[in-house]
């Protein structure tokens, strides 16, 4: 098939899912057409069936901001009819199931059918969804679109809960290839960091006050008071200055390690003993089930889509938000236990194989064979 693929190129989860499935897609002999204002960051590999086409907005004064949805629309309908594209598939409702929806009816008057799948991936739903001035533009889009799919359980409630959809909406959780995080494990090192032997605990996030990363601060005192440790922070964003500041404060500001954003979190993971993760709300929980496929149990909140990655006391720990104490407890509970820890390593990589992309990208691609054969009988 010729898929088209609409996504951010930017380090947010969604645009990681988009880029990754692609590449997947390419796998399996897919001709497979990112189209987005720059190249994602992950998309930085060779193939023969991977495609990428730049939306670029030119500067008019006239505009006091660029009509990027009006550009995106037209290179859409450019790839559509000159690549053939069998069906197009936009990853974050907002703006791309209604850009989606105009290149449709536009390729429709010229006699050519695209159907499209929209992918919600969260805060497209859950934050800036719910704002009243997206809610009319958000309800249209998805209703028209072809097949809705949602990366959790509970983001597709939440979907139902905000708005008034009858389309079907299919669950299809992200995924990771397992393999990416069996070769990494033996380019580890942990000495750097503990050099005598101390529990690692790993952050990584985009710094955001969704993420709570003061409580990950929080936790790690608790922690630290209790038994020797260490804490590493991944990731950048809009609070980091301040959690850098707030962890200056702490008396074990020593064992605490910001390193900022790093391409591959996986260098940092495979060295973790315990993931945390005390998030407001979280879609799915992408990070966590990175840290599970590198076998790191995960402290997270019972927030969102959490629970149905972090299987409380089985690969992890479950909290209510802001419940920073008995986060902090359950932590040190499996530190303290090396039989109990490496138990919930095992069942945590146990877990993770089941989102594996072995086992999810078969669902994608018979979602797509059935809009294009649906398609096909018009």
């Amino acid at each position: 098939m010729n898929i088209g693929i609409v996504c951010y190129p930017t380090y947010g989860g969604s645009g990681v899912v988009a880029t990754e499935l692609g590449i997947a897609l390419a796998k399996e002999d897919h001709k497979v057409h990112f189209m987005s204002y720059s190249q994602p960051f992950r998309l930085n590999q060779f193939s023969e069936n991977l495609f990428y086409h730049e939306v670029s907005v030119n500067d008019y004064p006239l505009f006091e901001y660029q009509p990027y949805e009006s550009v995106l629309a037209s290179k859409i309908v450019d790839v559509a009819i000159y690549e053939r594209l069998d069906v197009l598939h936009v990853h974050y409702a907002i703006p791309h199931a209604s850009v989606a929806y105009m290149a449709q009816q536009i390729l429709k008057s010229k006699k050519i059918g695209l159907p499209y799948v929209t992918t919600l991936h969260g805060t497209d739903i859950t934050l800036v969804g719910r704002d009243p001035s997206f809610e009319p533009v958000i309800r249209f889009s998805l209703n028209q679109s072809n097949a809705i799919t949602s990366v959790s359980e509970s983001l597709m409630k939440d979907t139902l809960k905000t708005f008034k959809i009858d389309n079907k909406i299919e669950v299809i959780p992200n995924f990771i290839n397992i393999e990416d995080y069996k070769s990494s494990t033996g380019q580890c090192s942990k000495k750097h960091y503990a050099p005598h032997g101390e529990k690692i605990m790993v952050h990584v996030s985009n710094f955001r006050k969704v993420k709570r990363v003061e409580d990950v601060i929080a936790i790690f005192n608790k922690v630290r008071a209790k038994l020797r440790c260490k804490l590493i922070l991944v990731g950048d964003g809009p609070e980091r200055s301040a959690i850098e500041t707030l962890a200056r404060k702490s008396k074990h500001h020593a064992d605490i390690v910001s390193l900022g954003r790093i391409p591959n979190p996986m260098d940092v993971l495979c060295i973790g003993d315990l993931f945390l993760l005390p998030s407001e709300t979280e879609s799915f929980g992408l990070a966590a089930l990175e840290a599970m496929a590198m076998k790191m149990p995960v402290i997270s909140t019972n927030a969102g889509g959490l629970p149905e990655v972090n299987l409380t006391g089985k690969t992890g720990f479950t909290s209510n938000v802001g419940n920073i104490g008995e986060m902090a407890t359950n932590a040190i509970k499996l530190l303290s236990d090396d039989k109990l820890l490496e138990k919930f390593r095992q069942n945590a990589f146990a877990h993770a194989k089941k989102f594996d992309v072995n086992v999810i990208l078969p669902m994608y691609e018979n979602l797509y064979k059935r809009l294009v054969t649906k398609n096909k009988k018009k």
